[in-house]
């Protein structure tokens, strides 16, 4: 699978949402690998009307109704039919773990399928104990990177990664800098289910070629 997060950027932002996600709609049926669109909150009720792939959004917060201004509830994603979240990127952490776990928790109450990412190995220890429907590896420091992915620096993480997550028995998803079918095939081989991507879509001149070219990746099974 392929999580396709297109973060804020203007590219996949109202208009340019719905049309990168008609792209991946149509790769996904042309090869059969699931691709997963993660949406801003505030387009995902249009995208889920245009689309037949699930749609994930980028954050909830662990709340339910109540006085709380500005933030996202989980019922509320449910209600327009947000299928999973993305929880504890690096760009948007949770300050504690006591929030995250809350997070998660709401998550499965409501039905809510959730990625909850990790910078390290010791963070994923801890985030494994909280039972998400899937766990990612992404160091920050190569989020967005045009020159080199996880897969190729830190493949003896991703090796260790999968070997927790296994015991856990929570699929593993592997991101940061991954841009090519090379990288999908090492981090499958590692042990992962699948990858989470932005930039090298979602800026790509031309994100149908970027996506086939990540969905090659999974062939070499």
């Amino acid at each position: 699978m392929i999580f396709v997060n297109f973060k804020a950027y203007k590219e996949g932002s109202g208009q340019g949402a719905l049309a990168l996600t008609r792209t991946l709609e149509e790769v996904a049926h042309a090869t059969q690998i699931k691709i997963i669109p993660v949406v801003q909150i505030i387009d995902a009720e249009a995208v889920i009307g245009a689309t037949q792939l699930e749609v994930w959004i980028q954050h909830i917060d662990p709340v339910s109704y109540g006085p709380y201004t500005g933030w996202t509830l989980p019922e509320e994603a449910v209600r327009v039919g947000v299928r999973g979240v993305f929880l504890n990127h690096s760009e948007h952490k949770f300050t504690n773990f006591e929030d995250l776990a809350k997070a998660v928790a709401r998550c499965l109450e409501v039905d809510l399928k959730t990625l909850v990412f990790a910078s390290d190995l010791e963070e994923l220890k801890r985030v494994l104990t909280l039972k998400p429907t899937y766990v990612a590896y992404e160091p920050p420091e190569l989020i967005g990177s045009t020159t080199t992915s996880v897969a190729t620096s830190q493949p003896e993480i991703i090796a260790k990664a999968s070997v927790l997550t296994k015991e856990a028995g929570i699929p593993l998803i592997v991101g940061a800098g991954i841009a090519s079918k090379e990288d999908v095939k090492k981090s499958l081989e590692l042990g992962a289910v699948g990858v989470a991507v932005a930039t090298d879509v979602v800026k790509a001149e031309d994100p149908k070629k970027e996506i086939v070219d990540l969905t090659q990746g999974f062939t070499f099974q």
